[in-house]
C-alpha cells in the first residue's frame, strides 16, 4: 500500500496537481473565444467539455514536457526533485500516464462536431512538439503560446462548426501573451537554463528582455483591440483591456525592480488575475 500512495503521490506531481496555474492560463483565452462565439451563452455541455478537457490536456502536456527533459531536470534547482529525474516513476510510468490522459482528453473531443475533432490532433501535435524546441530554438514560448491557444480555435469551432477571425485575433493575442510571462517564468532558471544548454526567450533577449517583455505585452493588447473593434465589443470589454495594459506595464516594471525567482514567479501567475479580468469584462460586455 505503502508503494501504491507513493506512486499516486508521483502522478500527482507529475501531471501538477497541486499547480493549477497552467490550466488556468490555457483555459482563459479559450473561455474568451467560447464566450464570444456564443454571445455569453455557452452550451453547458461544450463548457464542461473544454474545462475538463483544458484539464487533461495540460496534464498531458506536463507529462510529455518531463518526459523530454528527464535528462534535464536534475541539473535544475526548480526540477530536480520532479518524479522522473527523482526515480520516484519510471519512464514506462510516465508513458502510460500520458497514454491515458490522451486518450482521456480524446473520448469527450468526440463529444463534439468533426472540424473539433480533426483540430483537436493539431492541438496535441503542438503539445508534443513544444518540450524539443527549447533544445533547438530560443523561441519555445511561441511554441507554447500556440499550443496554450490553440483551446481558443476549438472553442470557436465547437460552437459554429468553423474558424473565424476572432477565434484567430484571440489565438494570435494569446502567443504575444504567451510569450510575455514564460519569458518572466524563465527568468527562474535562466541561470541554470545557460549551464546545460536549454534554450528559451529570456536567454535570447538578454539585456533586452524587459522591453521584449513590454513589447510582447503590447501585441496582446493591440490584437484584443481588433477583437473588440471587429466584434463590435463595447465599454466593458474595453475597460477591461485598457486595465489589463496597465497590469502588463505593472508587471514589467516590478520585474525590472526586483528581478529575483521569486519575484518573478509572482508576475508570472498574476498574470491569471488579468485574463480573468478580461473574461470579466467581455463576459459583462455580452450580457448588457
Amino acid at each position: 500500500m505503502n508503494i501504491l500512495k507513493e506512486k499516486i503521490i508521483a502522478v500527482s506531481d507529475l501531471i501538477r496537481l497541486s499547480k493549477q496555474y497552467g490550466t488556468l492560463l490555457v483555459l482563459l483565452p479559450t473561455l474568451w473565444s467560447l464566450m464570444l462565439a456564443s454571445n455569453g451563452r455557452p452550451p453547458l455541455k461544450i463548457l464542461v467539455i473544454f474545462i475538463v478537457g483544458t484539464f487533461l490536456m495540460r496534464s498531458t502536456g506536463c507529462v510529455i514536457n518531463d518526459i523530454a527533459d528527464r535528462n534535464f531536470d536534475g541539473h535544475v534547482e526548480r526540477t530536480k526533485n520532479r518524479p522522473l529525474a527523482s526515480g520516484k516513476l519510471t519512464l514506462k510510468e510516465a508513458k502510460a500516464v500520458f497514454i491515458i490522459l490522451s486518450l482521456t482528453a480524446f473520448a469527450l473531443v468526440l463529444l463534439l462536431n468533426p472540424l473539433t475533432i480533426a483540430l483537436s490532433f493539431v492541438g496535441i501535435l503542438l503539445a508534443i512538439i513544444y518540450p524539443f524546441v527549447k533544445r533547438v530554438s530560443h523561441l519555445p514560448q511561441i511554441v507554447l503560446g500556440m499550443a496554450f491557444g490553440w483551446g481558443a480555435i476549438m472553442a470557436w469551432a465547437a460552437v459554429r462548426n468553423t474558424v473565424e477571425l476572432p477565434a484567430i485575433l484571440i489565438f494570435l493575442a494569446n502567443i504575444f501573451w504567451s510569450t510575455a510571462y514564460d519569458t518572466i517564468y524563465a527568468l527562474i532558471d535562466i541561470e541554470d537554463d545557460v549551464k546545460i544548454g536549454v534554450k528559451s526567450t529570456a536567454i535570447l533577449f538578454g539585456k533586452y528582455v524587459y522591453l521584449a517583455t513590454f513589447l510582447s505585452f503590447a501585441g496582446v493588447i493591440a490584437f484584443l483591440m481588433l477583437l473588440g473593434i471587429y466584434a463590435s465589443l463595447g465599454r466593458p470589454y474595453f475597460a477591461s483591456v485598457a486595465a489589463a495594459f496597465v497590469f502588463f506595464v505593472f508587471q514589467v516594471f516590478i520585474i525590472k525592480m526586483s528581478p529575483k525567482r521569486e519575484t518573478a514567479f509572482a508576475v508570472f501567475v498574476f498574470n491569471i488575475v488579468v485574463g480573468s479580468m478580461i473574461l470579466f469584462g467581455l463576459s459583462l460586455d455580452l450580457s448588457l
